[in-house]
């Protein structure tokens, strides 16, 4: 059998990296004055906000390669790996409709959709598709989907509504999300449509393959290390012009996971890891890592457990000091501590988001000096 891939160091500074920042986008002090950096994109374009999550999905891929490698080449234990893949798989997206549960158990109106449920089913395609096919195998499948799903977008009658179109409630996906999980079910700030929806799932898988195609890259015995940098380097950048190239006749949408939107933040995630990994696992450079290694190694755990806690806060209601009914306990932590000294709203949410990233920061490192590292 051969050796364990070494522990790639710039996969757990890209991770935390991109948790980092998936915790300060989503705990603004205050959703009615969201620093502008940290907004996502009305609907079509694509801000820093927006490079977020495709980047853990393409993260995920990445560590596929490096997690499952080794036994993937033994064929007696395909069984066991695609029994691991779907434990794994389960247990994200059971945690996932336990954190949308939370606090208010309703199933008759809980949220299937969301972030956690999208990165099992994209885990669990992934997965079964790096066991059980060849690189080029893989990359025929991510053309197909990106090209399939432009077309159901694009072509696509939507049932009630008419032709084909890209509109929030409209779209095929909404109609399809509606159809088949029902309003009920679906994220509670639009009721007719999701931001995570099964139809834009299947772009999604995309994005972990190219996690996947970029991590045989790494994984590859044979080109030294330069050349694999300068591989990913060029991918990255073909794939990001591609992408623009796309969005002129399929815009950049992340609630969409359009195709364009695919490519365009699968090349800036393969640039962000080609630089991380020459600077980290080739160069060696550690100065200033390890407040992002931290959060890489515990990252489904801060982010879950984040969550509970930013839907706790939002959810207790405590005195309005200005005797006009009740406020969150959230919102009344940031007025007492962030308002005085930030009187300009923005920058009082922007201190509120820090103040979370940082307080997390030191929950991991404790847990990162006692090895405690929590794996689904």
């Amino acid at each position: 059998m051969p050796a364990p891939p070494p522990r790639l160091v710039s996969l757990d500074v890209f991770r935390g990296l991109t948790v980092m920042a998936m915790i300060l986008v989503n705990n603004p002090g205050d959703w009615g004055h969201i620093y502008a950096p940290l907004a996502h994109a009305e609907w079509h374009g694509c801000t820093p906000a927006d490079l977020i999550f495709p980047f853990f999905l393409f993260i995920m891929g990445v560590s596929i390669v490096y997690g499952l490698d080794t036994a993937r080449r033994d064929y007696s234990q395909h069984g066991a790996l695609l029994g691991r893949v779907l434990r794994r798989s389960v247990v994200l997206f059971g945690l996932g409709l336990f954190a949308s549960l939370f606090l208010q158990w309703d199933f008759a109106t809980v949220r299937i959709p969301g972030v956690l449920a999208r990165i099992a089913l994209v885990f669990l395609v992934c997965g079964v598709l790096f066991v059980k096919t060849t690189w080029r195998q893989q990359a025929w499948v991510l053309a197909v989907v990106l090209v399939g799903y432009n077309v159901l977008l694009q072509l696509v009658p939507v049932p009630g509504f008419g032709p084909a179109n890209l509109e929030p409630a409209t779209n095929l996906g909404a109609w399809l999300d509606r159809l088949l999980l029902g309003e009920a079910h679906l994220w509670k700030i639009s009721k007719t449509w999701d931001p995570e929806g099964l139809l834009g799932t299947l772009p999604a898988v995309g994005t972990g393959l190219m996690g996947l195609l970029a991590g045989r890259g790494l994984r590859a015995a044979g080109p030294a290390a330069a050349a694999k940098v300068a591989w990913l380097l060029v991918a990255g950048g073909a794939t990001l012009l591609l992408g623009l190239f796309w969005s002129s006749w399929l815009p950049l949408n992340k609630n969409l996971w359009t195709s364009s939107y695919v490519l365009y933040t699968g090349g800036i995630a393969a640039g962000v890891l080609a630089a991380l990994y020459w600077l980290c696992d080739v160069r060696g450079y550690r100065r200033g890592t390890t407040a992002f290694v931290v959060f890489g190694v515990n990252a489904i755990t801060v982010f879950f457990l984040s969550s509970l806690i930013a839907r706790g806060l939002n959810m207790w209601q405590v005195a309005n000091p200005t005797g006009a009914g009740t406020i969150s306990l959230k919102q009344r932590l940031v007025d007492l501590l962030f308002v005085p000294y930030f009187p300009d709203p923005y920058l009082a949410s922007l201190a509120g988001a820090t103040a979370c990233v940082l307080i997390w920061l030191a929950v991991l490192w404790v847990m990162y000096e006692r090895r405690i590292f929590l794996k689904v």
